[in-house]
C-alpha cells in the first residue's frame, strides 16, 4: 500500500481519543494526539479508567516520536496535548485556526496552548506576538448546507426553525468577537512549524493532506464549536478522519464523505451515552440514516466507527441499522478495538 494507518488510541480502548497514525512513503502523520478519562457513567472502576488513560497517553507519545506532521482538528483535550510540548518537537503542526469558527472555551484553551508552544520553542510570550484583528464577513453557514436545509423533519420542522434562528443569532455574536479579538499568529521556529490548516491543502512529495472548511461539531450551530476533517491522499488511496461530526448528524457532511469515497474512513459516531440530554431522538435518527447511507455507498476497505460511540454498553443496539447494513453488504465496519483484534472495553467491564 502507498498509504497505511493504525489506530493509536480510541474510545473503544477505554479512554476518550480519536488518535490515528498514518504513513505514506513520503510522510508520517499523527492525527489528534490527545486523550481524556472516561465519564463517570462509564461502567468501569476509577482505577481501570486511570490505567487506560495512562496507557493511552504512553501509546500516543510513542507514536508522536515517529511522526513528521501532527494534526489537531480542534481544542478539546481528547484531541491534543496542551502541556506536553515534547510531543510537538521537530514537527510540522497543522492545526485548527484558533482565531475564527471557535467558541470561547476552545479559544481560551488555544491561547494557553500557543502560549506554551511559543514559549517552549521560541522563548517568546504570546502577548508579544498577537496580531491585530482581521475584519471579515461571516455568511450564514446554513447556506452551505443545502441538503440539511431542505430536509423535511415533519413535526420537528417548527422547533428546528426556531433553533436555527436562535443559532444564527449566536453565530453573529461569535463573528463580532472574532473580528475584535487579537489574532494568534502562525509561527516558524527551529524545531516547530505552526500552520492553521482550515480549508487548506499541503503536499509532502506525492502525498496530499487536505483539510475541510470549519464544520459544526455535531448539530447546526452547535455551541461546542467547530472542527475540520482531514483527507490524506496518495495516488489512488485515500483516508478520511472525520474528527467530531457526531455521526455525522448533518446530511451534507455525509454526502461529502460519499463523494470523496475514501479507501479508509475513520468515522466518529453519535454520543449515545448522552441520549435524552445533548442528543435527541430526531438527531440520533439523522446520524443513523447518514451512517447507513455512507456504508452503502462508499467502497472503503475498512470503516473505523468509534469515537463518542463506545462510551456506553448498548452503543451497537442504538446504532444497529448501521452494523446490520455493513454485515448485509459485507462491509468491514469495526471499532478501533475490533480492528486491533480486541473487544471494546465498554462491553467487557462492569462498574
Amino acid at each position: 500500500m502507498k498509504l497505511s494507518f493504525k489506530p493509536v488510541w480510541f474510545d473503544s480502548l477505554g479512554a476518550k481519543s480519536s488518535c490515528v497514525f498514518v504513513k505514506t512513503s513520503d510522510v508520517s502523520i499523527l492525527i489528534d494526539p490527545g486523550i481524556a478519562i472516561m465519564q463517570p457513567s462509564f461502567p468501569a472502576s476509577e482505577e481501570e479508567k486511570i490505567r487506560w488513560l495512562t496507557k493511552g497517553e504512553r501509546e500516543i507519545i510513542k507514536a508522536s516520536k515517529r511522526a513528521d506532521v501532527i494534526v489537531v482538528s480542534h481544542y478539546h483535550y481528547d484531541h491534543y496535548f496542551p502541556d506536553n510540548m515534547e510531543v510537538y518537537g521537530g514537527k510540522i503542526l497543522l492545526a485548527k485556526n484558533p482565531n475564527s469558527y471557535i467558541n470561547d472555551s476552545q479559544r481560551k484553551r488555544a491561547e494557553y496552548f500557543y502560549s506554551n508552544l511559543y514559549s517552549y520553542f521560541g522563548g517568546i510570550t504570546l502577548e508579544n506576538v498577537l496580531a491585530k484583528p482581521e475584519t471579515k464577513e461571516y455568511p450564514n453557514p446554513i447556506k452551505e448546507l443545502p441538503i440539511a436545509s431542505s430536509k423535511d423533519f415533519g413535526e420537528y420542522n417548527k422547533r428546528r426553525k426556531q433553533l436555527l434562528k436562535k443559532g444564527f443569532k449566536w453565530f453573529k455574536n461569535r463573528a463580532k468577537k472574532w473580528n475584535s479579538t487579537p489574532r494568534i499568529p502562525e509561527m516558524v521556529f527551529k524545531d516547530l512549524k505552526v500552520f492553521f490548516a482550515d480549508g487548506k491543502e499541503f503536499r509532502f512529495g506525492d502525498t496530499k493532506i487536505e483539510f475541510t472548511r470549519p464544520l459544526f461539531h455535531g448539530i447546526e450551530f452547535s455551541r461546542v464549536g467547530w472542527v475540520f476533517a482531514t483527507v490524506i491522499e496518495r495516488g489512488d488511496e485515500k483516508l478520511i478522519h472525520s474528527s467530531d461530526l457526531n455521526g455525522p448528524i448533518i446530511e451534507d457532511y455525509a454526502e461529502w464523505i460519499i463523494k470523496e469515497n475514501p479507501n479508509v474512513l475513520i468515522l466518529d459516531g453519535p454520543m449515545t451515552y448522552m441520549l435524552g440530554y445533548l442528543l435527541n431522538k430526531t438527531n440520533l435518527k439523522r446520524t443513523i440514516d447518514n451512517a447507513v447511507k455512507i456504508v452503502k455507498e462508499i467502497d472503503a476497505e475498512v470503516i473505523i466507527y468509534d469515537h463518542h460511540l463506545p462510551r456506553e454498553v448498548h452503543f451497537k443496539e442504538h446504532t444497529k441499522e448501521v452494523w446490520e447494513t455493513a454485515e448485509k453488504l459485507n462491509k468491514n465496519l469495526l471499532t478501533a478495538a475490533e480492528f486491533l483484534g480486541k473487544k471494546p472495553k465498554v462491553t467487557e467491564c462492569k462498574k
